[in-house]
């Protein structure tokens, strides 16, 4: 069944008694004003319908002390303490706290798509992402930011967002001299230095200034992850991480490269992929002195010091520092172990594997992948397709060092650090590094989508 949207149909469908309700959700005070300016009869109001709210809620948590108005509620919310995930998809085996989750994931699956744009006709998976959607059509919100593409409804919110992309902090802290985007985010702060914090952790004695905080810093002890992903079911500590994640399937990536234009996901990514232009090496092995850009590269090469080599080949016991050499050494035992065809010299570790293989030679794509059967027209064709099993890149950047499976990959790559900006805009005569990033240039700034390659 398929859900159509209206200007004013953006109520999420009745859920079942599992579905957690968010006010539920909040041990607090729930307040009812407004406006700034409430009269004193609105606040006696806004405690009376508190406290009844609050009695109400009669089943309580144990382990948080969240209140439930239902028993069924409290029942599913147990299950971000215990890791209980009773409901499993037979497709792909992934389990899910809630029964509305797996609904959802599933669709992933058969690839349906209920909730239709009543404005434009697009489909989505979930109510949440096709809420977000309908921000593009709505007349409030028109202030877009040119980065992300992201929308606003106020230019004020619009220009705050903008910091993200030019790194701008405006608040800095008189007293130690962190700077900080936002205001609200200063005067969080600034708690820090003008009152005390009397909630402290117990395992490692980190104090807080809310107990809220320190409940949230608990799971990382504890290894609870109450925030789910109602796509694919993977589960997070922090709300901001789910948050992060959620950029997978939304495709969002907010922090964009001022050198290259590239996007990202997160910001560490971002500053990680900026020392490629600077040249910046700030992990420094102590043994040798040699700097890198990334910390996973200083960790692999301290393996030539350690000596350690913790990628064991299963057929014969060898070991190796690099999982990347581990692929490479496996491909002798491959052809150890084979068997040939006559047609084209291919070879097989099982005779089934070349029956089926040889049947192939009628066709036109006579080179088969003895990994998962797919057939290539040429050999080197082949060869490059194999390297999405073995993992090899056997062509590395001499710059910064990372590796490719095909050459024309790297010469792409090299751009990054030569500073070549083939692709043109005829309208601006801006340049750009990579086709994708000219088309979207093309869609969000110029009319004219003429371009010169």
């Amino acid at each position: 069944m398929r859900h159509i949207t209206t200007d004013g149909d953006l109520m999420m469908p009745k859920e079942e008694s599992e579905e957690l309700n968010e006010m539920e959700e909040k041990d607090q005070t729930l307040n009812f004003m407004t406006g700034e300016k409430s009269t004193q009869t609105e606040n006696i109001s806004s405690r009376k319908k508190a406290k009844m709210t609050k009695s109400k809620c009669s089943f309580i948590c144990p382990q948080c002390g969240k209140r439930f108005t239902q028993k069924a509620n409290l029942k599913v919310h147990i299950r971000s303490h215990t890791g209980e995930k009773p409901f499993t998809c037979k497709l792909c085996g992934r389990s899910f706290s809630r029964k509305e989750s797996l609904k959802i994931h599933m669709t992933i699956h058969t690839g349906e798509k209920p909730f239709v744009c009543g404005k434009c006709g697009k489909s989505f998976r979930c109510k949440e992402i096709l809420n977000s959607h309908m921000r593009v059509h709505s007349e409030e919100t028109h202030f877009r930011c040119h980065q992300c593409g992201r929308i606003f409804r106020f230019k004020k919110n619009l220009n705050t967002h903008m910091r993200v992309h030019s790194g701008e902090k405006p608040y800095s802290c008189h007293h130690c001299g962190k700077r900080f985007v936002h205001k609200v985010s200063h005067k969080n702060h600034m708690k820090i230095h003008n009152e005390e914090k009397p909630f402290m952790c117990a395992q490692c004695g980190t104090c807080f200034k809310y107990k809220a905080t320190l409940n949230a810093h608990m799971r990382d002890h504890t290894g609870e992850t109450p925030f789910t992903c109602k796509l694919c079911g993977k589960s997070f500590s922090h709300k901001g991480n789910l948050k992060t994640h959620m950029r997978i399937h939304t495709g969002e990536q907010p922090f964009s490269c001022e050198q290259c234009g590239k996007s990202f996901r997160r910001k560490e990514t971002l500053d990680s992929h900026v020392r490629v232009h600077t040249g910046e090496s700030p992990y420094i092995c102590k043994v040798c002195g040699n700097g890198f850009s990334r910390k996973g590269n200083l960790n692999t090469h301290m393996k030539i010091h350690t000596g350690e080599k913790p990628f064991i080949c299963d057929q014969c016991g060898k070991s190796f520092g690099r999982k990347e050499t581990l692929n490479y050494h496996i491909r002798i035992h491959l052809r150890e172990n084979s068997l040939t065809c006559h047609e084209c010299g291919k070879s097989f570790t099982d005779s089934n594997l070349l029956k089926k293989h040889v049947v192939i030679h009628i066709g036109d794509k006579p080179f088969m992948c003895y990994f998962c059967g797919k057939t290539c027209k040429s050999k080197s064709n082949l060869e490059n397709h194999i390297k999405v099993h073995t993992g090899e890149k056997p062509f590395t950047c001499q710059e910064c060092g990372k590796g490719f499976t095909v050459k024309g990959n790297l010469h792409i790559h090299m751009r990054v650090h030569t500073g070549e900006k083939p692709y043109k805009c005829l309208q601006c005569e801006k340049c750009f590094t990579y086709p994708k990033d000219l088309k979207r240039h093309m869609q969000i700034k110029c009319e004219n989508k003429t371009a010169v390659f």
